[in-house]
């Protein structure tokens, strides 16, 4: 079978999407070595994390032959580049695909992760807004079939743009198997010394924006024992600055460690030296840091109300995205209570193995065959 896909994200973020298309794309070409993988990106910008591809002599990598106008290619051009390869089924991996494809033999899945911008549409502004709605709601249009990758944004699919059900599959996604992976003492003590890190941690990971809520972790800081620090990896935006002020206000700036430029080789240490992981987001398309911490061995308290149970599974806590005193109590409990702390810890490992990238690239294999067969 010979698969093409939009691969922009995959070469030029290192986070969210860029992940997401890396995991999927190795993932595919793991499987089954007959399938020949194109890659089409407007530039093959150097990304050490793609390193793997060159592992795989049935990945191919596709630029358009002129340097101007690559928007246009991505979006419409593109087509020319399909059919010329002789791509038998096109997946748009971040809510998007090219204007044309449906008049073409070649089959298309997209992969809608959220709809963010719908539910908090200030955060993306008006033109921003209309662009993505444009996007989305046309690839969603032409699609074969549309990967969600929970059954939250399967749901919000549904409810705020009217698609059929029997259209959208839900394919979790997964994190990288090196979470999994038991650190040896020689790192972990290389990276706590670093960043001096405490003996003992409440752990949060994740963009410093308003939607993923920290000011909640904060607050609860006031009430949670024996002044247990919390540590925050994560790019900071304009919501950080409220955050600030108010471990400022609230004298807790001895408590709060804000982490810079932690690489990701170093993040696995960083989650395994955790007591806690603490992710009150109110709104995700599936919640990775959540798994990345599960299969760290470290105990998970996240939000209710999104799809973070969906990520964390029965055996995490959970907590109103505005109970900062509920999760002031949660955390407490878990600090507290080794027992519970382990059995969370054994359980977390468990729910984690279904979303091992043997398993979801087989769902994704077995979809793209149901497609390509009219199943």
């Amino acid at each position: 079978m010979k698969i093409g896909y939009d691969a922009k994200r995959a070469f030029y973020n290192n986070t969210g999407l860029g992940n997401y298309s890396r995991w999927l794309i190795k993932g595919i070409a793991s499987i089954n070595p007959s399938n020949i993988l194109y890659l089409y990106t407007p530039k093959a910008k150097a990304n050490p994390r793609l390193n793997f591809i060159g592992g795989y002599p049935n990945i191919q990598t596709v630029t358009p032959k002129s340097k101007w106008f690559t928007s246009w290619w991505r979006s419409k051009g593109i087509i020319k580049d399909l059919k010329r390869d002789g791509i038998e089924l096109y997946h748009g991996l971040s809510h998007e695909l090219p204007s044309g494809i449906e008049q073409t033999n070649i089959k298309s899945v997209v992969t809608m992760h959220d709809l963010i911008f719908m539910r908090y549409p200030k955060q993306f502004g008006a033109v921003n807004y209309r662009i993505y709605l444009a996007k989305v709601k046309h690839a969603c249009r032409v699609a074969d079939k549309i990967i969600s990758i929970s059954q939250k944004t399967k749901d919000d699919l549904v409810e705020l743009l009217a698609i059929d059900p029997k259209k959208i599959k839900v394919i979790y996604q997964g994190c990288d198997p090196v979470f999994a992976v038991e650190q040896i003492a020689e790192q972990k003590s290389t990276v706590k010394e670093k960043y001096n890190l405490p003996n003992r941690y409440i752990l949060s990971v994740g963009t410093i924006e308003e939607r993923k809520n920290l000011l909640l972790t904060v607050k609860a800081l006031k009430n949670v024992v024996n002044d247990i620090p919390l540590v925050v990896v994560g790019k900071e935006t304009q919501y950080t600055q409220q955050v600030k002020a108010y471990i400022t206000a609230n004298n807790l700036s001895y408590r709060v460690i804000f982490l810079k430029d932690v690489t990701f080789a170093e993040l696995p240490a960083v989650y395994q030296q955790a007591s806690v992981f603490v992710y009150p987001s109110r709104y995700e398309g599936f919640g990775i840091p959540i798994l990345e911490a599960l299969n760290s061995g470290i105990p998970v308290i996240a939000a209710t109300g999104s799809c973070l149970e969906e990520a964390g599974g029965p055996d995490s806590l959970y907590v109103s995205p505005d109970d900062d005193a509920g999760l002031a109590e949660k955390i407490n409990s878990v600090l507290a209570n080794e027992l519970l702390r382990q059995n969370m810890i054994i359980k977390g490992r468990a729910y984690a193995t279904n979303f091992t990238e043997d398993k979801l690239s087989r769902q994704l294999m077995q979809l793209y065959q149901n497609i390509l067969n009219h199943d």
